[in-house]
């Protein structure tokens, strides 16, 4: 019975968006899955969960073992659009630059990875599931139908999380962002376990100067051509 529940899980389709920070792959996911009536996940999200509570405790960063035990202990549930971590909502909460650096340092710990990788898969449900991260194609989904790679200049995604900062009340400066940006991009880039690449099998999308609809659009159109070539 067991064999029968896998075949079925792997037979559901997947698209894949890997990219750096502040691509806007998370806003471009939400609106494919709820075009196509899919699950979606936020992989970041579990990342930033985990650097959150550790902020909370007063784990520092360098703690890999305590790091994991919270990866492992994770109390979250995700509901319609907010995210909510020992029953409080933390949406907000995990969006500040503190916990997305914290998430960035952490996510290099195999022993983290191992404890969400399997949290990550059981997003995995009828009809399909769209899912964003760095390791969403090369890791997480190998098989996904589509694997999209999104990025965007750095210039550009820093004038985007400004504005994303500013409209939540929150208070920015434009060049520390892009600095910030940078920075994590080398930092995913160069690190030891799942580094943020474009695998041979993904497609480009740079949206430096796509608006929201015609990134969402194309990833839609591809998805489309996905399930054709796969009928043929």
């Amino acid at each position: 019975m067991k064999q029968l529940i896998m075949c079925r899980l792997d037979e559901v389709p997947v698209i894949a968006i890997d990219g750096p920070s502040a691509s806007g792959k998370g806003t471009i996911a939400q609106l494919v899955a709820k075009e196509l009536e899919f699950h979606y996940l936020d992989s970041g999200a579990l990342y930033r969960l985990v650097a959150l509570k550790a902020l909370q405790i007063g784990a520092a960063v360098s703690e890999e073992n305590k790091l994991a035990e919270i990866a492992a202990n994770l109390d979250v549930a995700f509901k319609d659009e907010q995210i909510f971590l020992d029953n409080m909502p933390v949406t907000d909460e995990i969006r500040t630059e503190e916990c997305g650096l914290m998430a960035s340092r952490l996510a290099s710990y195999p022993l983290v990875r191992k404890f969400l990788v399997m949290r990550q898969r059981a997003f995995r449900q009828p009809p399909g599931l769209v899912a964003d991260g760095r390791d969403m194609g090369s890791v997480i989904f190998p098989d996904a139908l589509l694997k999209v790679f999104l990025t965007a200049s750095a210039e550009m995604r820093a004038q985007r999380r400004y504005k994303q900062l500013i409209e939540k009340g929150m208070s920015a400066n434009i060049h520390e962002l892009q600095r910030d940006i940078q920075k994590r991009d080398q930092r995913d880039s160069n690190r030891g376990v799942a580094p943020l690449q474009q695998n041979a099998d993904a497609r480009l999308l740079d949206t430096t100067s796509l608006s929201i609809l015609q990134a969402q659009n194309s990833v839609l159109e591809w998805y489309r051509e996905c399930c054709a070539s796969k009928r043929v």
